[in-house]
């Protein structure tokens, strides 16, 4: 797409966003009656007048006749990227080829994705994984995939893209530190997450990483906690950086090995009905001291157990603010075959936040780590190397942090 069409693109993109959330804010202000509820109805349908009236614009008095389906697929994913990073417009096309093959496909890169900016963005990856092997990691923009511009493409149809047999070959054009996007060629395979790491480490701490969170990944950290206060520790770590995949479910039943009262989390929706997840008492394994450890890859089920943690008090979480994902996701069809792919309701810590919205900070103040900014555009070392493991406690800033808060320093 010519530079000024993609002006054109982006330009209809935020029109469209403005006029409905101005409507949006109208409504909010307005009295809850029928006549205030008709009245802010119709100040919608005026600002979707004028968009439709930006649109003819467009195409009768611009430069160059530019095309009109482009232009609206755009404005369609500008809309839904301004209001939740997870959401997708597939039209008619893309929706078949959608509920056709996403779970045909056994290969992936091992990816954990999200738009940012009108581009699609690694949240995380998954360790071991073809996209970690290149050095990819949380922050990266996908620039295009097999040559097409993941500007305003739908990210359900990015990850769409992205699968397919074990073996083939899928071509990306990637977005990092250095301003000239890196040409990468990965191959698929069946991505299979690591297995809990534990260890006990020095005055009678316990570490154990997660680095994905599913229900035989909670049975492994169940027996790494049984395991480690047998061997004596005092005082356990668990750490969640860079795990951004799993089933909120999983990520409840986490948050569930360390609590034996109070709400762990509950989801919300416009209309949705509020539903809780208290803690199950039977399903608490311990009370030893607890820290947690999060950064920017930390994501989804594993933040929504973090929030839980440090909001009932039971666990100090070091590091860095975590990315922000817990909604439920849901298609919706659309009469000409098209679809929106919508957060319907968001996951909430008990003291009220949204995950999605707000992630999971530290607290106290001190335990915030900030994130490493002193590899530079010239340096050809990999920006995407994860943090150091415990192996290497001196180059890892958040690890020391967690250490210093066991054994009380902080």
């Amino acid at each position: 797409m010519k530079s000024r069409t993609k002006f054109v693109v982006v330009m209809s993109s935020t029109c469209l966003v403005a006029l409905l959330l101005l409507g949006g804010v109208v409504s909010k202000g307005a009295p809850a009656d029928d006549s205030a509820t008709n009245a802010d109805n119709g100040s919608v349908y005026r600002h979707l007048a004028v968009y439709s009236e930006v649109l003819s614009r467009i195409k009768s008095e611009y430069v160059e006749e530019p095309d009109m389906g482009n232009v609206t697929l755009g404005a369609m994913n500008g809309l839904l990227e301004s209001i939740d990073p997870y959401a997708s417009y597939l039209n008619a096309e893309q929706y078949k080829e959608y509920l056709k093959n996403y779970d045909t496909y056994r290969g992936d890169l091992g990816m954990i994705l999200a738009k940012k900016y009108g581009y699609v963005t690694l949240v995380s990856v998954v360790p071991g994984s073809p996209a970690a092997k290149v050095g990819l990691t949380t922050g990266d923009m996908i620039e295009s995939i097999k040559g097409i511009a993941t500007r305003d493409m739908p990210l359900a149809y990015a990850k769409l893209l992205l699968k397919g047999e074990p073996g083939t070959t899928v071509e990306l054009s990637v977005l990092r530190r250095k301003p000239e996007p890196q040409k990468l060629t990965l191959t698929r395979e069946i991505v299979k997450y690591p297995q809990v790491e534990s260890k006990l480490l020095p005055n009678e701490i316990g570490y154990i990483k997660l680095p994905s969170v599913s229900s035989d990944e909670v049975k492994e950290t169940a027996a790494a906690v049984a395991e480690l206060q047998k061997q004596g520790a005092k005082t356990l770590i668990l750490d969640v950086r860079y795990s951004a995949s799993g089933d909120p479910a999983d990520g409840i039943d986490l948050a569930n090995l360390f609590l034996d009262k109070g709400l762990i989390t509950y989801t919300e929706g416009q209309k949705s009905p509020r539903h809780d997840y208290p803690a199950n008492a039977s399903k608490d394994i311990t009370s030893l001291p607890l820290i947690v450890m999060t950064n920017h890859g930390t994501a989804a089920a594993a933040e929504l157990a973090a929030g839980a943690l440090q909001a009932d008090k039971r666990a100090t979480i070091v590091g860095e603010r975590t990315y922000g994902d817990a909604s439920v996701l849901r298609p919706i069809s659309m009469d000409d075959g098209s679809a929106i792919i919508l957060s319907v309701a968001k996951y909430y810590t008990p003291d009220g936040k949204s995950i999605q919205d707000n992630g999971i900070t530290p607290a106290p103040e001190n335990t915030v780590v900030e994130p490493d900014t002193s590899i530079t555009d010239d340096d050809d070392s990999d920006v995407g190397t994860p943090a150091p493991t415990p192996n290497k406690p001196a180059q890892d800033v958040i690890l020391q942090k967690a250490l210093e808060v066991a054994q009380g320093k902080v």
